[in-house]
């Protein structure tokens, strides 16, 4: 059981990168349309290369976008409005006809036999005008206009012209009047109508709506069949117009086809399998070209992350519309890589994903090309992120090629670009103004994953931030001695090409641990008494090496990134004090030399290695006296040469031509310190 906990404990990094790998492998096919893959790769517009094509089945012509949304125009143009009888207001009207009939008719000398045949008149003529049925005067209508009316359960199909407007009333009455020559009436029938008759007829327009909806509804979306065994397109032919739609409506159906019940596990394990060969093919890069990021599961995972969240954005965006899969800021990715690792690795992370995405996405060819460019001028354009000007500099010129890329393959498969969709440059426009997302996405990962960028390395490079500050307060002459350093381990690093920002904010902090006790330095010793007088070199040692140890605390303290307390650690890996051990040696011969040895651990990069040769030259380089081109090169060399003796660059990966670059820049450097110039004859 013990040696098994021991294995589990000695390979558990190992162990996590495993479940890391199978899980997002699983979500990744998880988060892909379930809808298998058409095995023929076509386009509009290109010959069709493969051998001759027959139907493998009968199948449905499906009709084009534009085909159905015409279909739904003529539906929708067509369609009756709907109309409903209100009974309620008819016998409302009745009554108050029959209420105030005498009172309009009051006036006139008629006798009670006629004055009951004009009120018998009056309802005849309410019986036709709401049989016909009464409607608001309105101009959104002609009489010719064909229209549904629902009376009850009863629903008929008249022409609009049939109801009687309230404004043709007058018309009305004075036809019906002469019909029945009691016209010398008319001033009391019209006054008696015009004070009760109400429309009775109002559109419905939730019954218009909804009978619409279901007639389109019923819009078929084929046109035709293809039986099997039908020869769809020939080897050599162009692919266009009724070719390239039975073509894709093969594809929608074969794809329809494959995805059931009996093949979903062979096609999720046939996905499996491509996505486990990327991912895999990523852990391989990483531990042959970047081991120092695979050995580190934090940043794997997030590696891993950015993938998975790419590939959830366009899979999210191709369900509901993939018109708009351009909208994905996809660049955002290797802008982000890069940020925190390197170049090489945000392109390599960037084309792989593209790969999977190609799976998913409509014309995957075209897709792939145009994000692979877009990937590849988003390494190249980005440069240092901190300045914010590089970072809109670089978003506009991803959104020039991906527009200036579209635009070509538009122009091939349509021969012409008089119906190009304009759309589609503002989805370009809105994938650059996304990506500038980049910039508060780099802060985010930088506290969820404790990674550090150059825009967080130019923060802490302020010298008026708090450490810095109270630093310069408190050891002024450390301040002074790091701030030289720093400009002496920058140059270096920009010379073998490794990361100056991170060097220079290295230096600054390495002698932090200083502060606690700084008159025990030399560089603060205003005074000529000097407190390790009163020491045994024993006492003095322990002192000098505490300050790294106090350093790490500070910097811990003061939530300095690990990447910067690297530098703590290791600017004086395991050398030793040595004045003061040569002190105790010269008393007793059998002093303990690890009691004036550093603990390290040695440098473990370019970066810490170049802070350990340019802190130990330019503390040194105060002791000498008359420095000349000759005892600076000798001096330079001296120290550096025995640091490599003493093998503390054994595991930073820096070569012996490095260190000779290295060294000469030093030198240079030195040299313009000290003013040194050419002595000239007399």
């Amino acid at each position: 059981m013990k040696h098994i906990l021991d294995n589990f404990y000695k390979n558990q990094s190992l162990i996590y990168k495993g479940f890391l790998f199978i899980a997002t492998i699983v979500l990744i096919v998880y988060l892909f349309p379930k809808g298998g893959k058409f095995k023929y790769d076509f386009q509009k517009g290109k010959l069709w290369q493969y051998e001759t094509l027959y139907a493998p089945f009968d199948f449905a012509i499906y009709k084009t976008d534009a085909e159905i949304k015409s279909d739904k125009a003529v539906i929708k143009a067509n369609h009756p409005d709907y109309f409903r009888y209100e009974n309620a207001v008819r016998d409302a009207v009745f009554n108050g006809y029959d209420e105030k009939f005498s009172s309009y008719f009051s006036s006139e000398n008629i006798s009670n036999g006629e004055l009951k045949q004009l009120q018998s008149y009056g309802k005849e003529l309410l019986n036709t005008i709401y049989e016909k049925g009464v409607v608001q005067n309105s101009t959104d209508y002609n009489g010719d206009k064909v229209v549904n009316v629902v009376k009850g359960n009863e629903e008929r199909t008249i022409l609009y012209g049939s109801f009687v407007k309230l404004s043709q009333l007058d018309r009305v009455i004075t036809a019906f009047l002469s019909e029945k020559n009691i016209t010398e009436y008319k001033e009391s029938y019209s006054s008696i109508y015009f004070d009760i008759i109400q429309p009775n007829v109002f559109f419905d327009e939730g019954l218009t709506q909804k009978t619409l909806e279901r007639e389109i509804a019923k819009v078929t979306t084929t046109r035709g069949n293809i039986d099997k065994g039908k020869r769809i397109v020939a080897k050599g032919e162009v692919v266009e117009g009724e070719k390239y739609n039975i073509l894709n409506s093969l594809r929608k159906e074969y794809q329809s086809k494959l995805w059931n019940e009996n093949n979903y596990n062979w096609i999720v394990f046939g996905y499996t399998i491509l996505v486990g060969l990327t991912l895999f093919m990523l852990l391989l890069f990483l531990q042959k070209y970047r081991p120092d990021v695979f050995i580190n599961n934090n940043k794997v995972t997030f590696i891993f992350f950015n993938i998975l969240v790419m590939i959830f954005l366009t899979t999210t965006v191709v369900k509901f519309n993939a018109q708009y899969v351009y909208v994905v800021p996809l660049c955002i990715m290797p802008l982000i890589l890069k940020a925190f690792f390197d170049p090489r690795l945000g392109l390599f992370t960037h084309v792989l994903t593209v790969l999977l995405l190609g799976f998913i996405v409509p014309n995957s060819f075209e897709y792939v090309f145009l994000q692979i460019i877009a990937g590849i001028v988003t390494i190249q354009t980005i440069s240092e992120l901190h300045k914010r000007a590089n970072l809109f500099i670089s978003v506009g010129q991803i959104t020039l090629v991906y527009i200036i890329a579209y635009f070509a393959f538009y122009v091939i498969h349509e021969g012409n670009f008089e119906t190009i969709h304009w759309v589609t440059f503002g989805l370009f426009v809105l994938n650059g103004l996304a990506t500038l997302a980049a910039f508060p996405l780099i802060y985010i990962y930088e506290k969820l994953f404790s990674l550090v960028s150059d825009v967080s390395l130019l923060e802490l490079s302020d010298t008026n931030s708090k450490l810095l500050k109270e630093l310069s307060d408190k050891a002024p002459g450390t301040f002074h001695h790091s701030l030289q350093v720093a400009n002496l381990a920058e140059a270096a690093a920009n010379e073998i090409g490794a990361n100056s920002m991170l060097v220079r904010v290295g230096a600054l902090y390495h002698d932090i641990g200083k502060m606690n006790n700084p008159a025990y330095f030399t560089e603060n010793q205003t005074t000529s008494v000097n407190p390790h007088n009163e020491l045994s070199p024993v006492e003095s040692a322990k002192i000098i090496i505490n300050h790294v140890i106090e350093g790490i605390e500070l910097a811990k303290k003061n939530n300095l990134p690990d990447r910067v307390i690297d530098f703590i650690r290791t600017h004086h890996g395991t050398s030793l004090v040595y004045y003061f051990y040569r002190k105790a040696y010269e008393v007793d011969e059998t002093v303990n030399r690890e009691d004036f040895q550093y603990p390290g651990p040695i440098p473990y990069s370019k970066e810490t290695a170049i802070l350990m040769m340019s802190d130990s030259v330019e503390a040194a380089s105060k002791s000498l006296k008359n420095p000349t081109f000759t005892t600076i090169n000798q001096f330079v060399d001296k120290i550096i040469n025995k640091q490599i003796e003493e093998d503390q660059f054994l595991n930073a990966n820096i070569t012996f031509k490095e260190i000779e670059s290295i060294k000469k820049v030093l030198k240079q450097k030195l040299t313009n310190i000290y003013h040194l110039r050419i002595e000239y004859p007399e």
